[in-house]
């Protein structure tokens, strides 16, 4: 169930709001400029489905966003616990980063948690299957996918080329929870 808390960024285990709805959890995000939608397939997809049969699946969605909001690339990633890279791949994102684009992801299946820090708080997004984020360019955030990653999720760039992380170096991502399996 997906879920929203919100802490403040000295505190990372005193929580000052905490839901699973989604109104509310798409309001509070809403405010701090942070899109949260849910979406539902157009049409029935199975794990295994190939790229191509995953943004089929959610086109229309994909679209509005595309004319919308000028992303001009989409892409499908996916990992299970049995990915030999896991370890790196987690690692690579549990640091906060910028990125000089909007980082936009659709969780077709699974997980992963999304932990945003914006002003003097930090809100924390357990993103699930049928979940969109869609988090502002240089918004600080990290990203936490666990130690047994499962989730299937369409990515949409503005420049997919152009897609890096430039690390803060803070190390506040430390002081807060993780996502656990």
């Amino acid at each position: 169930m997906s879920r929203l808390r919100i802490f403040s960024e000295n505190d990372g285990a005193a929580v000052q709001f905490d839901s699973h709805d989604h109104a509310a959890i798409s309001r509070e995000l809403g405010a701090v400029g942070v899109r949260f939608e849910q979406w539902r397939a157009a049409q029935p997809i199975k794990p295994g489905d190939a790229p191509e049969t995953v943004i089929a699946a959610y086109r229309d969605d994909i679209d509005r966003l595309m004319r919308d909001e000028g992303y001009q690339a989409v892409d499908v990633i996916s990992l299970n616990p049995e990915h030999p890279d896991k370890a790196a791949l987690r690692a690579k994102f549990l640091n906060e980063h910028t990125h000089s684009e909007d980082e936009v992801r659709f969780f077709v299946a699974g997980r992963g948690l999304f932990t945003l820090h914006i002003g003097e708080k930090v809100y924390e997004v357990l993103c699930e299957q049928g979940d969109l984020i869609g988090v502002p360019d240089n918004t600080r955030h990290w990203f936490d996918m666990s130690e047994s990653p499962h989730f299937v999720a369409i990515r949409l760039f503005t420049n997919a080329a152009g897609w890096v992380a430039n690390f803060t170096g803070d190390d506040i991502a430390q002081r807060f929870p993780r996502l656990v399996a």
